[in-house]
């Protein structure tokens, strides 16, 4: 005997609420385990150079122009783009007790390969005005 005759086939369907909240609760878990770090440094892109690297020298001012134009003097930004603030941050980190006859630290620039020249030409007359005359540019080599 078949008793179920009568009877109309049930559809089956998948309760997609239990599925919902599983995976609402792995994407908090996942959002409050997650950290987000910053970076705080410089990207500069310095042009390329077959010539061998030049051993670092102690007494050296680093000079950084960014791709925007910035200018930070040994890593402390200048307050301003004109001339005369670029040449009062050179003045500030000469050293106040060199003895006559010493060498004058080296200028050291450090321009991102898509500075503008202008940038780059500022910094090298400003170290003319703050009476730095050895100027020097840094390069990355070729691999």
């Amino acid at each position: 005997m078949d008793f179920r005759r009568g009877r109309g086939k049930e559809e089956l369907e998948i309760n997609l609420i239990p599925l919902i909240d599983v995976l609402l609760v792995i994407i908090i878990f996942l959002m409050l385990t997650t950290t987000y770090s910053k970076f705080s440094g410089l990207e500069i892109n310095l042009p390329t150079s077959d010539a061998p690297p030049a051993k670092e020298q102690p007494n050296e001012i680093d000079v950084t122009i960014t791709a925007q134009g910035e200018v930070l003097v040994n890593r402390t930004a200048v307050g301003g783009h004109d001339l005369e603030s670029i040449v009062a941050a050179l003045r500030r980190v000469i050293p106040a007790d060199q003895p006559e006859g010493a060498k004058l630290p080296m200028v050291v620039i450090n321009g991102d390969a898509k500075a503008n020249f202008q940038s780059v030409f500022d910094v090298m007359q400003a170290a003319q005005k703050a009476g730095l005359p050895n100027v020097s540019f840094a390069a990355q080599t070729q691999k």
